[in-house]
């Protein structure tokens, strides 16, 4: 059980209650390390339950997590990346608030429409009467 708070910005904190840590054993080299110590970590968070983030992040953060999230809304975070097991851990609770914070961030500004220039649609239209001459020239000659 993951003890201390997960702080994201000044509007989001995530309580140590909704984190769950497990450690296992990590694959890959490492030699006897490996073998014996379970360091990769396995951090657990219910993001579609949590109380801590509003719908609109919950739903991003879903959307962004992919198949990291369970049916049932339980974002799952492996980090093996480290020997030791407490940098493992530090890098799976930096991955979730990188999430998270990707997932808070506000939506683009909408698109605003513009008229094009004159000289643009002048442009286009010369160009359009150019290809209906070249393509003019394209049929059979007309006997006279």
């Amino acid at each position: 059980m993951a003890s201390d708070a997960l702080y994201i910005n000044d509007r989001i904190t995530i309580a140590g209650w909704e984190l769950t840590e497990q450690f296992v054993l990590a694959g890959g080299p490492g030699g006897q390390n490996v073998n014996k110590v379970a360091t990769a970590v396995q951090l657990f968070f219910g993001i579609v339950n949590s109380p801590s983030l509003n719908d609109r992040v919950k739903a991003n953060a879903v959307r962004l997590a992919g198949r990291r999230v369970s049916k049932d809304g339980m974002l799952m975070i492996e980090a093996s990346r480290f020997r030791s097991q407490d940098r493992n851990r530090e890098d799976a609770r930096e991955r979730l608030k990188e999430l998270i914070l990707e997932a808070a961030a506000p939506p683009p500004p909408p698109r605003k429409k513009t008229k094009p220039t004159k000289g643009s649609i002048e442009r286009r239209l010369k160009e359009k009467s150019g290809r209906s001459e070249v393509k003019k020239m394209r049929g059979k000659p007309g006997g006279d």
